[in-house]
């Protein structure tokens, strides 16, 4: 059995937040945040925690492919951002839309998340146990963003994505995929850490804001990102020329140029949408793709090939190569 992407969905909150309006709580300003970001806006949760974000995407989802709720037949929320440790956020989606007591759980491989969600997702269509199965990315990343921090503050959004997967005997939306993990430079990232705390034990607590070593996150990504694409690529016997677009993580448009000089490809075969959203971790590809495939950029069916790729904490990073 095949897995094919049957449709894409995505949710953000109301709320946005501009440049400008960082500029009186911080000390930064819109140049300083556009001339190195790329980003101009981000929108915020103003109370919907993750599974409702997630929730509100898998009905926009189930809305555009004309799939019941009652039909889903597993749900993975790729997230580093979930409600609490248990339930997981996948259960409360699935809740939520009305499924069945399907199988739900969450993925956290934090920006790369989506990709790893989704390659697992393949895997489970393939086995032919399952007809249809949601994948989502979420996150709220403002609820563990420290706002005084301006290196960090300035650069992340909260929103959700995801896509449909459907079984085919003959059409596979998947031809390949090159992902990794190195937990040995797993502290250039890290968000939400509890130190060891009980009755024999007393520590300090911590206050589990995210903590990012900016330099050492741009030079991973841009050393191991340029050879993950070019790895799935010719590993489907495909050239850069043939890709008709590269869906990328969301994390920087700078890393973006970079990545883009690198495979000595031009920066416009990326598709963008940092300047609306800032970086959404584990949302930011699937939102991107819904809105490809909604304003017509994107076709499904359409034969086109692209190139899906994350990079982040762990640190992890993963390509797909998409067939749609």
């Amino acid at each position: 059995m095949k897995a094919k992407i049957m449709g894409a969905g995505s949710y953000t909150p109301q709320k946005k937040v501009s440049n400008a309006m960082l500029e009186e709580i911080m000390d930064t300003n819109d140049e300083w945040i556009k001339s190195r970001t790329g980003i101009e806006n981000r929108h915020i949760s103003e109370g919907e925690d993750t599974s409702i974000l997630c929730g509100k995407a898998a009905l926009d989802i189930l809305g555009k492919t004309g799939i019941s709720a009652k039909e889903i037949d597993f749900i993975i929320v790729a997230t580093m951002t979930p409600d609490g440790s248990s339930p997981s956020t996948a259960c409360l989606v699935q809740d939520f839309i009305g499924a069945k007591p399907v199988m739900a759980f969450d993925v956290n491989a934090a920006c790369s998340g989506f990709i790893y969600a989704l390659s697992i997702a393949e895997k489970l269509i393939q086995s032919g146990a399952y007809q249809y199965g949601l994948v989502l990315g979420g996150e709220v990343m403002s609820k563990i963003i420290d706002w005084q921090d301006r290196s960090t503050a300035v650069l992340f959004g909260d929103g959700a994505g995801g896509v449909l997967l459907g079984a085919s005997e003959t059409e596979n939306s998947f031809l390949g995929e090159d992902i990794h993990s190195d937990g040995s430079r797993g502290d250039s990232l890290t968000a939400g850490k509890r130190a060891v705390s009980n009755f024999q034990l007393e520590q300090a607590t911590e206050n589990g804001f995210l903590k990012m070593e900016g330099r050492a996150i741009f030079d991973f990504a841009i050393r191991s990102v340029p050879e993950s694409i070019r790895t799935v690529v010719e590993a489907s016997n495909s050239t850069l020329e043939d890709i008709d677009c590269i869906v990328a993580h969301q994390a920087n448009y700078r890393i973006l140029k970079a990545i883009a000089k690198k495979l000595k490809i031009p920066v416009e075969k990326f598709a963008t949408n940092i300047a609306e959203y800032g970086n959404t971790s584990a949302a930011s590809i699937p939102i991107l793709l819904d809105e490809l495939l909604t304003n017509g950029d994107l076709v499904l069916g359409s034969k086109k090939k692209i190139v899906l790729t994350g990079f982040g904490g762990g640190l992890t990073w993963g390509s797909m190569l998409i067939q749609l």
